[in-house]
């Protein structure tokens, strides 16, 4: 958090716990359905697809695109819904708000959640319950990694400059 005068931290830059940040993931996840679900209703009906396979890749770079947007611009005002549900903000390394152009950049770095197992598929021919394996440990790999890093962050904030940190409202006295 800054102070507007100053624009300097005016409290500790904590990173949340792993745990408080996977269970927001998750969170976040669960929203993405909806965003997701309607990007997808708007491609197919301005597409008129009428099967599912048909346009499939433009699809997925529509959403791709989609998502990009939705997480840039909520991550520029501080916080995505799943963020404030569990009181965490994400900030540059000095503690002031991402510019949008950071939060495209973390977004493109995010994906590495993601890209190792998928690249898999394809050269193994790997099927769906050996991808849902794969990806999970892949992200439960990716999220311990934080652990060796000084500040607690996740790699990708730390390529993007960004980092995540407890948004708790302070306890009144």
């Amino acid at each position: 958090m800054t102070s507007p005068a100053s624009g300097a931290p005016s409290a500790p830059l904590i990173a949340p716990s792993v745990r408080r940040r996977m269970a927001c993931w998750l969170y976040e996840g669960t929203l993405m359905f909806g965003v997701v679900f309607i990007a997808g209703y708007l491609f197919s009906a301005l597409t008129q697809t009428r099967h599912a396979l048909h346009n499939r890749h433009e699809l997925q770079a529509f959403i791709f695109v989609v998502s990009g947007i939705y997480f840039a611009w909520f991550w520029s005002k501080g916080q995505t819904l799943a963020m404030k549900t569990w009181h965490i903000r994400v900030v540059d390394r000095m503690g002031r708000p991402v510019p949008q152009w950071r939060a495209l950049l973390r977004y493109i770095l995010s994906w590495v959640w993601f890209i190792p197992p998928l690249l898999l598929m394809a050269p193994f021919g790997l099927t769906g319950g050996e991808i849902s394996v794969l990806m999970i440990g892949w992200v439960l790999v990716w999220a311990l990694l934080s652990r060796f890093q000084r500040e607690g962050q996740f790699w990708h904030d730390i390529w993007a400059g960004t980092r995540l940190i407890d948004a708790r409202p302070a306890p009144s006295a």
